[in-house]
């Protein structure tokens, strides 16, 4: 098994170049695998189900080169809303029950963070557009739904890489609890990233027109 090598910070979402396994693996097999993997963490509960999540993540993350670093730079960004979404069901449900929806939360966003890593947005797109063509005729637009698909996989990471962005430049201002602040630094960075986006795809004539 060969590693990646990931050099500097790396954000949400990154692509890591590498020749694991899990790399060459067909785009559309990690996307099923990723769906599948979404499905059976519902199915998670008990300090076991936290225990055997943690160990496939881990695993997943071994067998793809990427290592702890990678890992936890796709949730670190989501370290604060833990804390609060740990409390808040510890105090309603009781401690396990905390434990198992914050395993499932971070879970996922491994999962989604290791098969955008090791993914070409290319070949997600080709994957999702094989798997739609059967919907053409239904008037469905393959290529339309394959890029609204990825864009929307990819928005997951983006997202929470815009609000650990906003808390960043608000920790340097003095104002790192202020939430008023944040909220309003991440909506004015994603709305700017959302119309960046549809400059792109309006130069590419592939806007709603």
């Amino acid at each position: 098994m060969s590693r990646a090598t990931p050099s500097g910070s790396l954000p949400a979402g990154a692509q890591v170049e590498g020749d694991s396994s899990v790399h060459r693996l067909p785009a559309g097999a990690k996307l099923l695998a990723l769906a599948a993997a979404s499905v059976a963490l519902l199915a998670v509960d008990g300090v076991v189900g936290v225990c055997v999540t943690a160990a496939v993540v881990a695993a997943a993350h071994l067998v793809a080169g990427l290592g702890p670093r990678h890992a936890w730079s796709q949730v670190r960004p989501l370290r604060w809303f833990l804390v609060v979404l740990a409390g808040t069901q510890w105090w309603l449900v009781g401690p396990v029950p905390a434990l198992v929806v914050c395993t499932r939360l971070v879970a996922l966003v491994a999962l989604a963070g290791v098969v955008l890593a090791t993914t070409r947005t290319c070949d997600v797109l080709d994957a999702i557009e094989r798997a739609a063509r059967p919907l053409e005729r239904f008037g469905v637009d393959a290529g339309r739904l394959a890029l609204t698909l990825s864009l929307a996989i990819r928005a997951v990471p983006a997202v929470v890489e815009i609000v650990a962005r906003a808390r960043e430049a608000g920790r340097a201002r003095g104002r790192e609890h202020d939430v008023r602040a944040l909220a309003v630094r991440a909506t004015v960075s994603a709305m700017r990233r959302a119309e960046a986006t549809g400059e792109a795809l309006r130069a590419r004539g592939l806007d709603d027109q």
